[in-house]
Parts: structure tokens; sequence; C-alpha cells
């Protein structure tokens, strides 16, 4: 049982811890079931952890180790069986308990002006929370508009760069086509070109061969004698 309480010692709720040591609540609660699986105590009012001061240094410790969380409160719970074996029980005087109000009117008004205060300071806090949440939806809703303008522009450009190389690549395939169509035509008129001058050649070799065998023929006729024949030849 903790006896290290010391008396008329403040006690924190989970939200206040949370505040004074920088996490999370839901932190809090986890370091808190942390602790207890490895043996440590903690003030209770039913199932509601109330946490002392010593409870807040166990909570930063747990915050700033950097060995393992379950090792890093096995040395808390040591430290703290070592601080309980050395102190006396003591109880702690609870701030919601009527033992704990003052009887002199000026305390009771001095503590009525600290709560109108903290009140006070309390809505000031609102208000400016209220504030900054309005801040940030007209920062999250231009943000919001601007993701929508560049997505837009990213996706027009990407629109007119598409229509851009389609164009190209349409003017390249009529180009290639018209350079295909040319290089068909003028392999035609070579051919053309060609045939006619096998054709060509096989007249001369068609009359070429015409004179050599009248050429024969006359030679055998005439064996020797006037050779003015063969002039006649040439003539026809």
């Amino acid at each position: 049982m903790r006896n290290d309480i010391q008396p008329n010692e403040r006690a924190y709720s989970t939200k206040e811890v949370a505040e004074e040591v920088g996490i999370a609540t839901p932190t809090v609660r986890k370091y808190g079931q942390i602790l207890e699986r490895n043996g440590y105590e903690f003030l209770k009012d039913g199932d509601r952890r109330i946490f002392v001061e010593t409870d807040i240094e166990a909570l930063i410790a747990l915050r700033d180790t950097d060995k393992p969380l379950d090792s890093t409160a096995r040395d808390i719970v040591g430290l703290q069986k070592e601080r309980l074996e050395n102190t006396t029980e003591t109880d702690i005087a609870l701030p919601d308990t009527t033992d704990t109000l003052p009887s002199d009117p000026n305390q009771i008004k001095e503590a009525f002006r600290y709560l109108v205060n903290e009140l006070a300071a309390a809505r000031e806090m609102n208000v400016q929370l209220k504030n900054d949440m309005t801040h940030i939806k007209t920062t999250v809703a231009q943000l919001q508009q601007d993701h929508h303008v560049i997505s837009s522009s990213i996706g027009n450009s990407a629109q007119r760069t598409n229509n851009k190389i389609e164009r190209l690549t349409e003017q390249q395939r009529a180009n290639y086509e018209a350079l295909l169509e040319q290089e068909r035509e003028r392999t035609e008129l070579l051919q053309e070109e060609i045939q006619k001058m096998r054709d060509d050649q096989k007249k001369e070799w068609v009359s070429q061969n015409d004179f050599n065998r009248r050429l024969e023929e006359e030679m055998q006729k005439r064996n020797g004698g006037n050779w003015s024949w063969l002039f006649s030849l040439f003539k026809k």
C-alpha cells in the first residue's frame, strides 16, 4: 500500500497529468498500465488512478527512456519499493474533500477569485482555440482548393501534351506514307526503264542474230567471187 504520500499532497487527474508531462491522455493510461503490469502501485479511487508528484516523475521517466518501456518500468518499480520501505504510511488529502476547504472568509474569497480567474482564462483559451480551429479550417479549405487547381492544371497540361504527341505522330505517319508512296513510284519507273532497256536489248539481239544468219547464208551461197554482195547486206 502507498505510504509515501505527503500530507495534503496535490492529486492530479489523468488529463492534468497529460498536460503536465506533455503527452496524450491515452499515453498516460498506457504508461500507467505498463507500470502496474510490472508491480507499480497507484493510489486509486475505485478504478480511477489518482496521480501524485512521484507518479508524474515515473511517467516522465517512461517518456524519456531509450530502453524498452517494460525494462524502465521495472527499474521504477524497484525504486518505488525502496521508497515505500523507508517511509511511514500517511494519507493523502484529496482536493475535492471538504477537509481541505479553508475556514477563513478571506481565504475563501481568494479561492473563489482564483477560480474566477481560472474560468476566465479557460474561456479565453476556448475562444482562442475556436479561432485557431476556424483558421485551420480556412487553411485546410484553401489547401484543398489549391490542390484542386494544381490537379486540374496538371491534368490540362497532360492532355495538351498528349494532343501534341498525337498530332506529331499523325504528321510523322503521313510523312512516312508520302515518302513510301514516292519510293514506290520511283521503283515502278525504274522497273519500267529496266524492262524497256531489256526489250531494246532483246530487239538488238534479234536483229543481230538475223543479220548473222543472213550473212552466213550468203557466204554459203557465194563461196568466193565478187564481195560486193557483202556490202549490200549492210544496206538492208
